[in-house]
């Protein structure tokens, strides 16, 4: 083989393609063939082509000219290719394609799935919520309960996640009532707790805590077993 040859096609290059775009141009609104077409113009950029020709792309397809033209006129329509003005180095305007639409619209549905799913995520952890209360309490919730549930998640803005671990905390401690899990949910916001994992270390550390402060008690005092930490008694 021509070594020649061989050096003048690695000298082209290559075209990167992110992933994102691969997996998620269907849910743009891009055709197969819409999406090849896309890929040929930003490779004609890349090559510093700004601006080719239908019959330029054509070339690179199985389409003629015309559908070329149509694609692109699609393209631009979807709101995913834009022709802008461009100056050159002679201080000449000239127009050039760009593919920022693109971008932003990938972009865009990203975000807004990332958003999507994690409301609906939030929605299942807040219904399962009551339902792991009930059942730790044994009976259905009491409309002020469940109105002060509704009141950590919508006014004080905690995580149903954090409030679950707050129950747990509760249950842990033999104190299970609404009025020792806000202590704890008020104690843990104070000391900036917003995470399960934090929330668990705090536990622990208290526990330790209080398993050392019982130690040191004389023995006829020492009673109780289970590690116990009461919130109610924090300031």
């Amino acid at each position: 083989m021509n070594k020649e040859k061989m050096a003048e096609w690695l000298a082209e290059g290559s075209i990167a393609i992110p992933k994102l775009l691969l997996h998620h141009y269907k849910n743009i609104g891009l055709t197969e063939t819409e999406f090849m077409l896309l890929l040929h113009i930003h490779s004609y950029i890349e090559s510093g082509v700004l601006f080719p020709t239908p019959a330029q792309i054509a070339e690179k397809m199985t389409l003629s000219p015309a559908e070329c033209m149509d694609g692109v006129r699609r393209l631009i329509q979807k709101g995913l290719l834009a022709i802008e003005e461009h100056v050159d180095e002679h201080s000449i305007r000239i127009e050039k394609y760009s593919l920022k639409p693109l971008w932003e619209k990938l972009v865009h549905h990203l975000l807004s799935e990332a958003f999507y799913g994690e409301k609906e995520r939030y929605e299942e952890e807040e219904k399962s919520l009551y339902t792991m209360f009930e059942q730790e309490f044994g009976r259905p919730l009491s409309p002020f309960e469940c109105e002060t549930l509704a009141m950590w998640v919508d006014q004080d803005g905690h995580d149903p996640a954090i409030i679950k671990a707050a129950l747990r905390e509760a249950v842990l401690s033999g104190k299970l009532n609404f009025r020792y899990i806000d202590r704890i949910l008020f104690e843990w916001k104070k000391n900036g707790i917003q995470t399960i994992e934090q929330a668990q270390s705090y536990g622990k550390k208290f526990r330790k805590y209080q398993q050392s402060s019982k130690a040191s008690q004389p023995q006829s005092e020492h009673k109780q077993t289970i590690p116990f930490y009461n919130w109610l008694e924090q300031s």
